[in-house]
C-alpha cells in the first residue's frame, strides 16, 4: 500500500483514509442539498443570512469585477456578487458536488441573474482557472470540508490578480467559554435532531457539527493562509466568534 493510502484525515470525529473524504462528503451534500437552505435557516435562527450580509459588505466588489465563488453550494453568494458586478463583470460559481451545483445554477435563474454566472463542477484543491484571473476569491462555509485546506488557499491565492483579495467565511471557535459550552450543547444535542425531521438525516448533521469542531481555529486559519501565499490576512470575529470572516489579500 501506497504512502498515499495510508494516510488518513478526520471526517467529524472519525479517521479515514485521505482518499475516501471527498466521497464522503460528497455523499452529505448530496443527500441535504435540496433542504440545504431551509436546514441553514432552522440551525442559524436566520443568523447565517446577515453573516453572508457582512462577507458581501466586506468584500467591496464592483461593476467589472470578476469573482470566484469556491464551494458556493446553493449560490447564496454568487447571487449578490452578480449583482454587484452587472452585466460588465463575470461570477463563476464552482462546487465538487454536482447535485450542490445544480442548486446554486437553479436558483440563480429564478432569480434572472444567469447571464453572468457560470457554473463549473471544480474540486477547490485543483481550481481549473488561470493564474491572476479574479479579483475577488470566497468560499463560504465549506473550507472545513476539504481534505488539504492548504491546497485549496494555495489555489485561491494562486487564481488572483495582484491586488485582489480572498473571503473566507467559516465556523470558528467562540471567543467565551461559557458561551462555548451553551453552544456545544445545542450544536451536538439539537442541530442532528432537526437534520433528522427537517433534512431526514441526522447523520450528515452530525458529521457537520463534528467538522466545525475539527476546523482550525481564527489565528491558526490565518497563519495557514499566509502560508499559502497571501500577503496580508486580517478576520471578523462574528456572533461571539461562532463564525469568522477571514479575507487574505494578494500584492
Amino acid at each position: 500500500m501506497s504512502d498515499a493510502q495510508n494516510k488518513t484525515t478526520h471526517f467529524g470525529y472519525k479517521d479515514v483514509p485521505e482518499n475516501d473524504k471527498a466521497r464522503l462528503v460528497g455523499e452529505v451534500f448530496s443527500s441535504v442539498a435540496d433542504k440545504y437552505d431551509v436546514m441553514n435557516d432552522f440551525m442559524s435562527f436566520g443568523i447565517h443570512r446577515w453573516w453572508k450580509k457582512f462577507a458581501i459588505l466586506r468584500s467591496r466588489i464592483r461593476p467589472g469585477h470578476k469573482v470566484l465563488d469556491v464551494a458556493g453550494g446553493s449560490g447564496d453568494l454568487a447571487a449578490e456578487f452578480a449583482r454587484k458586478v452587472t452585466a460588465t463583470g463575470q461570477v463563476v460559481l464552482t462546487d465538487i458536488n454536482a447535485d450542490m451545483l445544480e442548486q446554486g445554477r437553479a436558483k440563480l435563474v429564478d432569480q434572472g441573474l444567469g447571464e453572468n454566472v457560470s457554473n463549473v463542477l471544480t474540486d477547490a484543491e485543483q481550481l481549473c482557472f488561470e493564474d491572476n484571473y479574479f479579483d475577488r476569491v470566497s468560499i463560504s462555509f465549506g473550507l472545513r470540508n476539504v481534505t488539504h485546506k492548504d491546497k485549496a488557499l494555495a489555489e485561491m491565492a494562486r487564481v488572483l490578480k495582484p491586488g485582489g483579495s480572498a473571503l473566507i467565511l467559516e465556523f470558528s471557535h467562540p471567543l467565551n467559554e461559557t458561551f462555548s459550552k451553551v453552544y456545544d450543547l445545542y450544536s451536538f444535542n439539537v442541530i442532528p435532531k432537526i437534520g433528522a425531521v427537517v433534512a431526514k438525516d441526522a447523520d450528515s448533521y452530525q458529521y457537520l457539527v463534528e467538522s466545525i469542531r475539527k476546523h482550525p481555529d481564527q489565528e491558526t486559519l490565518k497563519q495557514m493562509m499566509l502560508d499559502a501565499g497571501f500577503d496580508h490576512v486580517v478576520y471578523h470575529n462574528l456572533t461571539n466568534g461562532i463564525v469568522a470572516l477571514h479575507i487574505g489579500y494578494v500584492y
